[in-house]
């Protein structure tokens, strides 16, 4: 069977300068490399540099995906926008895990399929579908983490001579709102990490409605008006200079956080355990199996009605 691999990075809050465009210009001969993007395929072979470092000192985003079914998507955030105490509960072994560097937090979503699956040929991502979940967490919407907390509870769920009690006592992360009505980006988060459907509408019984993203301007503009002189200034002189990621996030979150707080569910009063989402998520299984199989035995009468009433008609005339 042919490997494949696919990898890819993007600088989103500033380019590389030249320095940085020459060292990642050393580690392939064959990628296609600008000043704010990185792409490589691999169909024999590895990629020599490390991802880790890339992204700590470098990048804002990577992506990267292999037919045998590893998965790894790396995201980079100011710590100002979302500290690692927000995203701390969220992680889970080999699903997510989190780190700060340099005034930044890192985090890890990953996924690695089972030994003995099959190899995947057809499925094809790319990180354009993803970047936009910076701006989500940014602004403080925690959808992502709770869906990669998901990934590792599916996962769990089917390693072998795993204690009982471990699912008792194992509790959920909070619950962010929104969970039933995911945007585009956590919809192919979702996929990406392979998130039972089933645990996730479990999940999402416990999650309130999702707050409006929708901006009244002349809030926000009465809110930046109120800000200090001397940090517009410094936010200005940042945005021209390039030497700090662009303002407009970070302003947004603060405004958001100030009007209305965070999109954590309120309606979650207690957390529940990984074995009641388990248990509940297999009665939605169970309930969208009964559906179905009724929907298409009502679809079997139909189609016979159809054949019969020819004939129907015929003894009538």
């Amino acid at each position: 069977m042919s490997e494949y691999q696919y990898y890819e990075f993007q600088a989103v809050d500033r380019p590389l300068t030249k320095d940085e465009l020459e060292r990642v210009r050393a580690l392939s001969s064959r990628a296609r490399i600008s000043a704010t993007h990185f792409v490589n395929e691999y169909d024999y072979g590895d990629f020599r540099g490390d991802e880790r470092k890339l992204m700590e000192q470098v990048y804002d985003a990577h992506l990267y995906f292999a037919n045998w079914g590893s998965r790894r998507l790396m995201l980079r955030l100011p710590t100002t926008l979302l500290p690692a105490r927000s995203a701390e509960p969220y992680c889970v072994e080999n699903a997510l895990t989190c780190w700060t560097r340099k005034g930044h937090l890192l985090l890890d979503f990953s996924y690695e399929a089972g030994d003995g699956g099959e190899w995947d040929f057809e499925t094809s991502f790319t990180l354009a579908s993803f970047t936009t979940l910076r701006t989500e967490l940014a602004a403080g919407d925690l959808r992502p983490l709770y869906l990669a907390w998901l990934s590792g509870l599916t996962r769990w769920e089917l390693e072998e001579d795993v204690d009982e009690d471990a699912y008792a006592s194992a509790l959920e992360p909070p619950v962010p709102t929104g969970l039933a009505h995911l945007t585009g980006p956590q919809k192919s988060l979702a996929d990406f990490l392979h998130v039972d459907p089933h645990l996730l509408t479990a999940a999402a019984h416990a999650s309130g409605a999702a707050p409006s993203q929708a901006i009244d301007k002349d809030e926000l503009a009465a809110w930046i008006r109120a800000l200090p002189q001397h940090e517009k200034d410094a936010l200005l002189l940042d945005a021209a200079l390039g030497t700090a990621p662009q303002p407009g996030p970070a302003l947004l979150a603060r405004h958001r956080a100030a009007s209305r707080g965070t999109a954590v569910s309120s309606t979650a009063a207690r957390r529940r355990s990984a074995a009641e989402l388990l248990d509940a998520a297999h009665g939605v299984r169970t309930e969208h199996t009964r559906r179905q199989k009724q929907a298409g035995a009502q679809a079997r009468r139909a189609e016979q009605r159809a054949r019969e009433s020819p004939h129907v008609a015929d003894r009538s005339i």
